[in-house]
């Protein structure tokens, strides 16, 4: 089958953004005169939540607190996730944040062969247009069909709604088209979206349960840092690209 689109998702997938994530959900904090502190493992915990602002109400809601006090802190959860976001597109724009290994690559042999892109994320259009702009060069957003971000659809991941969104607006069936992601929450909503599914875990979430992916790699791979013996056994070459792909779509195509 002719693979019609590459959707992907970003934090985690694109690039390793979680932990400048954490540090700028810590400047807020503490420019909000608060005593939290995210530490990696509580924020690997946090991780369950999709949602930058739902994470917060989570972690509210988990506090030794009074009702009055969870409300009054709920109160502030929008002020917090605007201030989070400005320092997170700060550490963004000084350049601390690469693409993971081969995704720059892949999404050129896409755009080589026709294959259009596109993005299903929840975090806000401003953290992607900075991770783009920053990486791929001021017109970045233009080599996305559609950028599903944020607040476009009312349930995040798990739920499919944003892949729901992304296909609706690519005009393309579910059958031709991937998904990347590299959360269990990410790829519970793809495959409920029907779509072809590769993780590529971060550290993050390398402890997820990843079973009903399609492919599960380290990585996209490059000529520079190729994928390990095992993981390119899998995909048949040192990096995984359009033809790798497509060919795993035949494959699923002739066994349905």
């Amino acid at each position: 089958m002719k693979l019609k689109a590459l959707i992907f998702d970003v934090d985690g997938t694109l690039a390793d953004t979680e932990d400048a994530h954490r540090c700028a959900f810590n400047a807020a904090f503490q420019e909000h005169g608060l005593d939290w502190n995210w530490s990696k493992p509580k924020y690997a915990d946090l991780l369950l939540t999709a949602g930058g602002k739902e994470r917060l109400a989570a972690y509210v809601d988990s506090l030794q607190a009074t009702a009055e006090e969870r409300g009054a802190l709920r109160g502030q959860i929008a002020a917090l996730h605007r201030s989070k976001t400005e320092h997170y597109t700060r550490l963004i724009s000084e350049g601390r944040v690469p693409l993971r290994n081969g995704v720059a690559r892949l999404i050129g042999e896409a755009r080589s062969a026709n294959v259009a892109l596109a993005i299903a994320s929840t975090t806000t259009l401003a953290n992607i247009d900075a991770l783009l702009r920053v990486n791929l060069g001021r017109d970045a957003r233009d080599l996305f069909v559609v950028i599903g971000a944020g607040d476009e659809v009312p349930r995040k991941k798990p739920a499919p709604d944003i892949y729901l969104y992304a296909l609706r607006n690519l005009a393309a069936p579910a059958p031709a088209c991937a998904a990347i992601e590299d959360s269990a929450l990410g790829l519970k909503a793809a495959k409920a979206a029907g779509l072809f599914t590769i993780v590529t875990p971060s550290y993050w979430t390398r402890s997820e349960d990843f079973s009903e992916a399609d492919l599960v790699l380290p990585s996209l791979g490059s000529p520079a840092r190729p994928l390990p013996p095992r993981a390119a056994a899998l995909v048949g070459n040192v990096v995984l690209g359009i033809r790798e792909i497509e060919q795993r779509l035949r494959a699923v195509e002739m066994s349905a």
